[in-house]
């Protein structure tokens, strides 16, 4: 384990509840992944995301399902496309990842506590 963080570290990381409303293949990206459009709710709004998914997920059975990201990283340039978010997951026996996410539905946007 690494260097405990804070309780005030945890909170500067805003982690919400969104749906996907589209995804996409990412052929240009180094390694398979999906361009995700994830809907986090009023304030926050659509925002973008590069995923390392396409192990368990086809990108059609992704749009309406809710994930958990991280919202207020900087943006990252991944082949030319923004990741506006970090879509969190957690690796499989194999090292693939499987995402978080609620396990009843919630309101898009709602924070992680």
């Amino acid at each position: 384990m690494e260097t405990p963080a804070t309780f005030a570290e945890f909170e500067r990381i805003e982690i919400r509840a969104g749906t996907v409303v589209e995804a996409r293949p990412f052929p240009e990206a180094r390694k398979p992944a999906i361009q995700l459009v994830i809907d986090f709710g009023e304030g926050i709004g659509l925002r973008r995301s590069s995923a390392q998914l396409t192990v368990h997920y086809a990108p059609e059975a992704l749009v309406g399902r809710q994930v958990m990201a991280v919202v207020n990283f900087a943006p990252r340039r991944i082949a030319g496309f923004s990741s506006e978010v970090l879509v969190l997951g957690v690796p499989d026996e194999a090292g693939a990842v499987v995402l978080l996410r609620p396990d009843q539905a919630v309101p898009n946007g709602a924070r992680m506590f």
